[in-house]
């Protein structure tokens, strides 16, 4: 690691969301965490992140964040732990652009905190590789390490087990009803399925035409009970396609062939839902604009 003088000016960060096109639960570890497996897709919206250096040893949100107090805020976290390891000198204010509802299943948090990573890493002149960041990224959350390195992935273990792929241009109408849904809830409801058979490696049909025949989401049946209110949801949007839950909900989506596809079911369904056509990719756009910053500034 070979760190290098910090940079003072102020830059805006792209924080993807994220869906989960499938998630199985295939056993619990002695520890309580469960197996999971999942095809995580990147997409090409989020959250914006504004972060500028000082020279002060402070860590500060410059925004607000509703419901979120600054001692639970993952971000300020993740910039608090990379300052402990390589500039303890160095402070930052950090004001993050919600778009990503909270408790949607739609990884808003981790992907924040994944973008504070990897943006003040570069800022600061830290010098981590990628595959140490995604081990600090891990220690804040499992989805944490995915953001960091940003690519499309399948994944194992708590997910954090991640095996890039190419998924190509892919289309979605993404729900957003606004409902909380606590993943802690819905990971200890007893009626959780947690004997889902593993897909083997041999199996590389579930991400082509069959995916969503050959797949589920044993998280979404917990939810839907914990809150009819988006059972109701679901049974409406399944008018549209083939709608699942994303990770443990309360967002759905509805994959689609064409981004003119997307853009008519999104209009049908603006008038009643928070409902927007996305993009699948299978590059992180903090990828990108990373590439447009040299170490240090």
């Amino acid at each position: 690691m070979t760190a290098t003088r910090p940079v003072t000016t102020e830059s805006s960060w792209p924080a993807p969301a994220k869906l989960n096109l499938f998630l199985h639960v295939t056993g619990r570890r002695a520890d309580g965490y469960h197996q999971l497996q999942t095809l995580f897709q990147l997409l090409d919206w989020g959250d914006d992140v504004t972060i500028r250096v000082t020279d002060s040893h402070a860590i500060l949100r410059s925004n607000d964040i509703a419901g979120v107090t600054p001692e639970q805020d993952l971000s300020l976290r993740a910039a608090q732990r990379l300052q402990s390891l390589c500039r303890p000198g160095c402070g930052a204010e950090i004001a993050i652009r919600k778009r990503i509802p909270q408790g949607g299943g739609l990884g808003g948090a981790s992907s924040d905190a994944a973008t504070v990573l990897v943006a003040l890493n570069r800022l600061w002149g830290c010098g981590l590789s990628t595959d140490e960041l995604a081990a600090l990224a891990l220690e804040l959350g499992a989805d944490v390490p995915l953001f960091v390195r940003g690519r499309s992935a399948f994944a194992e273990g708590v997910g954090e087990q991640l095996a890039p792929v190419t998924l190509g241009a892919t289309h979605y109408v993404l729900v957003m009803p606004g409902i909380h849904v606590s993943t802690a809830a819905v990971f200890a409801d007893p009626d959780l399925e947690r004997a889902t058979p593993p897909i083997g490696r041999s199996q590389p049909r579930v991400f082509g035409a069959s995916l969503y025949s050959s797949t589920r989401n044993d998280c979404e049946p917990v939810a839907l009970r914990l809150h009819p209110a988006l059972a109701t949801v679901a049974e409406e949007l399944a008018d549209y396609g083939p709608v699942r839950m994303t990770g443990t909900g309360s967002a759905f989506f509805i994959p689609v062939a064409r981004k003119s596809e997307a853009i008519r079911v999104t209009t049908a369904l603006e008038t009643r839902y928070n409902a927007r056509a996305v993009r699948g990719v299978d590059q992180s756009a903090l990828l990108d604009r990373l590439d447009q910053v040299a170490p240090g500034g």
